[in-house]
């Protein structure tokens, strides 16, 4: 079993900067500890700060953590070699290499991300992702499933979403498809939610 990655404190965003120029290349990643809006101490560090120093280094975010009332945790790790991109993401990085910001490591994962197709094929976040066409077919179909899917909070929606969305084969695509229809028929959601969709 893997150890779990230290905790980081770092001043603010140069300072993650530095410590990601000396540190980039080791794999285990690191629990930052990022500042809630107005925050200063112990660090000013915002998560859009620290996500764009990541990018530089060929490093991405993953999973958060309370911590206390002015700072919380996020996971950082070195990207691995066939993870996907998100069309936000891919923004970020062709902006910060326009600006001269993308350190080696950095611009070495995008031009991976190129060659294999992983950049072409990154997938939209949260605010931008529509409901497929035959998506839509299906849950039109089966109106309890579409009450359902109409009631869902923005987690579960964009979970069935990406999803459907990231199948790579036209079959895995329409297996998913059948599978979360009937799961909302079912009334079930993919993550519990407060609120009860009307099904």
């Amino acid at each position: 079993m893997a150890a779990e990655p230290p905790e980081l404190i770092v001043r603010d965003a140069a300072a993650w900067r530095v410590w990601l120029g000396e540190h980039h290349a080791e794999p285990g990643g690191v629990w930052l500890v990022l500042a809630k809006k107005g925050t200063e101490e112990p660090t000013s560090l915002t998560y859009d700060q620290a996500l764009e120093e990541a990018l530089c280094h060929g490093w991405i975010d993953g999973q958060v953590r309370r911590r206390d009332e002015a700072t919380y945790r996020q996971r950082f790790t070195p990207r691995r070699r066939r993870s996907s991109w998100s069309e936000r993401n891919t923004g970020i990085a062709e902006r910060l290499l326009a600006e001269g910001r993308m350190h080696p490591a950095g611009a070495a994962e995008m031009k991976r991300a190129k060659a294999d197709g992983r950049w072409g094929a990154a997938y939209p976040g949260q605010a931008s992702i529509e409901v497929p066409p035959d998506l839509a077919a299906a849950l039109a179909a089966e109106p309890k499933a579409q009450a359902m899917f109409e009631g869902l909070d923005s987690r579960n929606r964009y979970a069935v979403l990406y999803r459907i969305s990231s199948a790579k084969r036209a079959d895995t695509r329409a297996r998913r498809i059948e599978q979360f229809v009937t799961m909302l028929a079912r009334g079930e959601t993919v993550y519990p939610q407060k609120r009860r969709p009307l099904g």
